[in-house]
């Protein structure tokens, strides 16, 4: 059975490597630098190939071979010191893996800026996220599948669950620049949208089976998620609402249009933190939580994206002009 290099021993070769002699590396590691050179050669004859040129200049150069070693023995001496983090972190009772149940509702940017400074937190934290849609967060959660959701308020009553608001969201309904509602150029009322298609989201938890939420259309195309959703009423398929952080750009740039529906209910949409009540939450649970919240409190309210909105009308209104 071949001998394996010990992680002694490739600490000693990273050493040499990077200091570029064999005394500089024995003063970095304080041992003799006869017992530094009788580690690598020992390294040597384990892997059965020659690590450094040893030509008698006062620069110890690595072969071929040692440089393509070299990486190997950087990622396993990495490796240790992330297996080191983690049993710390769980000695001091940090978890080993945080499962996040996202709503589609949810901001991306506030998401994205939250995980960003998680990670550089919480580098031994295995991070799992599941992003979905209506009654899916609620379902992950309840089930122990997540051990925290952020989305929208409890669609059913769950004594098992704590929810505690940290932002809002809005859905506004849009159609693309040259949807023919969009072409109507005026408030519409409900007999306007009710024969055009209206994209609507299906809820694979079956939680909210048999409720929809804001669909006026008679004519209906289901899907299974917002991003599909959006890239339909984007290609001019049909109308819908769609979260407004993720429109904000397609609003900005005329490439959606918003719809003034006066039987749509386009109120602020509440945003909640959920989870179970038996398995309270970790030191980096607990982080993420307060981090979401800080970032969620910082998004556009609602006289915010009226603003955008009728900025977006302007734009529309000057492009008419142009033609």
């Amino acid at each position: 059975m071949d001998a394996n290099p010990t992680l002694d021993q490739l600490q000693v070769f990273l050493s040499v490597a990077e200091t570029g002699s064999f005394s500089a590396a024995s003063r970095q590691l304080n041992r003799a630098q006869s017992v530094v050179s009788y580690s690598i050669s020992n390294l040597e004859a384990q892997l059965e190939v020659t690590l450094f040129e040893r030509s008698g200049s006062r620069q110890t150069r690595l072969t071929e071979a040692g440089m393509a070693l070299l990486a190997d023995a950087r990622r396993i001496l990495s490796d240790l010191q992330v297996m080191r983090s983690r049993a710390k972190g769980l000695r001091q009772g940090l978890e080993a893996e945080l499962s996040l149940a996202i709503s589609n509702m949810v901001p991306t940017e506030a998401v994205v800026e939250a995980l960003t400074e998680f990670g550089r937190m919480f580098p031994s934290v295995a991070l799992r996220v599941n992003a979905g849609e209506l009654g899916m967060v609620m379902d992950l959660v309840s089930t122990g599948k997540a051990c925290v959701g952020v989305g929208g308020a409890l669609l059913k009553q769950d004594d098992t669950l704590t929810v505690e608001r940290i932002g809002h969201s809005f859905m506004v309904p849009v159609a693309a620049s040259d949807h023919p509602l969009v072409q109507l150029r005026r408030p519409l009322a409900h007999a306007d949208v009710r024969e055009e298609v209206q994209l609507v989201v299906t809820d694979a938890s079956g939680i909210t089976q048999g409720r929809d939420f804001n669909v006026l259309s008679y004519k209906t195309w289901r899907v299974s998620d917002v991003a599909t959703k959006h890239q339909l009423i984007r290609g001019g398929l049909g109308w819908g609402g769609l979260p407004a952080s993720l429109i904000h750009e397609d609003l900005a740039s005329g490439r959606l249009m918003a719809l003034d529906i006066d039987a749509y209910e386009t109120v602020e949409y509440p945003l909640y933190v959920i989870r179970r009540l038996a398995n309270p939450p970790g030191p980096a649970t607990s982080w993420l939580i307060a981090a979401l919240a800080a970032k969620l409190s910082q998004c556009p309210n609602r006289d915010e994206y009226d603003s955008l909105l009728q900025r977006s009308q302007r734009i529309d209104d000057r492009r008419i002009a142009a033609e």
